[in-house]
C-alpha cells in the first residue's frame, strides 16, 4: 500500500484547517501557500471532501473552507479512505466480502488480513487533533536558551 499525493495533500489541507480553525473560513490560496501545494491540486481534492461533509464552504468575499466538526472527530483512516479508496494491502481485501476464487485455499490470506487489520486499526485511532497535539508537543520541546 502506498498513499498517493492526493491522500497526503488532503491530510495536509485538513490539518492546516484544523490549525487555523479559530480564524473562520480559510481561502484555498492561503492553504496552498502555507503548505507549498498547488491551488489547482487542492481544487481537485475539495469536491471529494465536500461530498463527505468534512468541509463547510463559504463563497464570496470572505469565502473559503473550514472543518464542519472539531478536529477530534476526523480520523486519518476515514480521510485516507475517501481520497485513496481502500487501504487494503492486497486487492482481494478491497471489498467487504472477499471475491477471490482462491480465498478458501490461500495460504497467505491470513497474513494480508492481519496486515489490513493493523493498518485500519492504527489509522482509525489517529485523529486530526492527535496530529496537531503531536506537532505542538514536538515543537514545545524544541527551545533554545
Amino acid at each position: 500500500m502506498k498513499i498517493s499525493t492526493k491522500g497526503r495533500y488532503a491530510l495536509r489541507m485538513l490539518i492546516d484547517l484544523a490549525q487555523h480553525k479559530d480564524e473562520g473560513f480559510i481561502a484555498l490560496k492561503d492553504i496552498a501557500e502555507r503548505q507549498g501545494i498547488s491551488k489547482k491540486y487542492l481544487e481537485q481534492i475539495v469536491p471529494i471532501l465536500n461530498k463527505s461533509d468534512i468541509l463547510q464552504t463559504n463563497r464570496g468575499y470572505q469565502g473559503g473552507y473550514r472543518l464542519a466538526q472539531e478536529p477530534s472527530k476526523y480520523t486519518i483512516g476515514k480521510i485516507l479512505r475517501l481520497t485513496e479508496g481502500s487501504l487494503a494491502p492486497v486487492s482481494c481485501l478491497d471489498n467487504t466480502t472477499n471475491q477471490c476464487e482462491r480465498r478458501d485455499e490461500c495460504v497467505t490470506l491470513y497474513i494480508w488480513q492481519g496486515l489490513n487489520k493493523v493498518i485500519n486499526d492504527y489509522l482509525d485511532n489517529i485523529t486530526l487533533q492527535d496530529a496537531l497535539d503531536h506537532q505542538q508537543e514536538r515543537y514545545s520541546n524544541d527551545y533554545m536558551i
